[in-house]
């Protein structure tokens, strides 16, 4: 009997922290009725991953588990009625809970493929692949960002944060960047916000009046909520929408209802799990776009932290940490 061919994975027989997770040797998949196989090239690694990996997510995905939903590779292997793709053709994959990443091989369906440009480089576009169509989605599709508005963008070095900062500041609106350290909004300036201040300090958001005129901004990217949460909202101008895509902050805040009222705002949130499930059309044609847009040199992918395999457990246990200053990425 021939020994069905096995390869290493960071794996789990149950849902925990990282350090539940561990090297094992398990068997390479094979692609059914609508799946290609993907040799993996590149993963990155956000927050979310050690939230779905704990059992902390909205949603759990079965056990025994292998993170790592932000996947780049070549095409290896086609399964039955497969058309339109070939072996050794690049794509990229974003794989919600089935996660498979951090492993050698992963199944992934057809329709959920997207081309990467040969003047895009695997790191690259797993680094863009959940943050950024995040940030386009918040800001185009939930927040009708319009040139010329002002948007402040809370946690604008996180990733999320400065996705947001760099789209719509290229799409013509003024952002102010909030971050908590001075390096942190030195980055959001470089990668275009017109101003940055410290959100943790007494004054913030007398600071945001004054670079508002006293008018307040017209949308808030929040990543954060927390303690940021209310002082953001109060921050709009009237007609202004919050748009909340995370507790990065801990806490999920509570809003007293009149506040909506007297703003004549919007609070927005904002899932790119529900754009995936519900419209995948859009969702491939942003990130199409996005990756159009990196390979031309018009949007930068973040700086990564590159970890091969074999370093896959340490890597994965520094998503904890809240002082990363760089996107986590296995190259298998």
């Amino acid at each position: 009997m021939t020994t069905p061919p096995t390869m290493t994975a960071l794996t789990s027989d149950r849902l925990g922290p990282p350090e539940s997770y561990g090297l094992h040797d398990v068997p390479v998949p094979e692609p059914g009725e609508g799946q290609v196989r993907l040799r993996v090239e590149a993963v990155a690694l956000g927050y979310v991953d050690a939230l779905i990996a704990n059992g902390q997510y909205q949603h759990k995905p079965a056990a025994p588990y292998v993170p790592g939903a932000e996947i780049v590779g070549i095409v290896d292997a086609l399964g039955s009625g497969v058309d339109g793709l070939a072996i050794g053709d690049r794509r990229a994959s974003w794989q919600v809970l089935a996660g498979g990443g951090l492993a050698r091989f992963v199944l992934a369906r057809t329709e959920s493929l997207v081309p990467v440009p040969e003047r895009l480089t695997p790191v690259a576009a797993a680094s863009l692949l959940l943050d950024h169509l995040t940030a386009w989605y918040a800001l185009f599709d939930r927040g009708w960002m319009q040139p010329g508005e002002t948007v402040l963008v809370l946690g604008a070095a996180g990733g999320v944060g400065a996705a947001a900062v760099q789209i719509a500041s290229r799409a013509g609106a003024r952002v102010i960047a909030a971050a908590s350290s001075p390096e942190k909004r030195a980055r959001a300036l470089t990668l275009g916000a017109e101003a940055a201040v410290d959100y943790q300090a007494p004054d913030w958001r007398d600071e945001i009046k004054r670079l508002t005129d006293g008018a307040g901004v017209d949308i808030v990217v929040d990543p954060v909520a927390g303690a940021t949460f209310e002082p953001a909202f109060r921050s709009l101008a009237k007609g202004g929408r919050h748009l909340i895509l995370g507790f990065a902050g801990g806490e999920i805040p509570r809003l007293p209802a009149n506040l909506p009222l007297l703003k004549n705002g919007a609070l927005i949130g904002v899932d790119a799990r529900h754009l995936y499930e519900s419209d995948l059309p859009r969702a491939m044609e942003i990130w199409d776009t996005l990756f159009e847009l990196a390979a031309e040199g018009m949007l930068t992918a973040p700086d990564a932290d590159i970890h091969p395999l074999d370093a896959a457990p340490a890597a994965f246990t520094a998503l904890t940490r809240r002082d990363k200053p760089r996107k986590i990425v296995v190259t298998p």
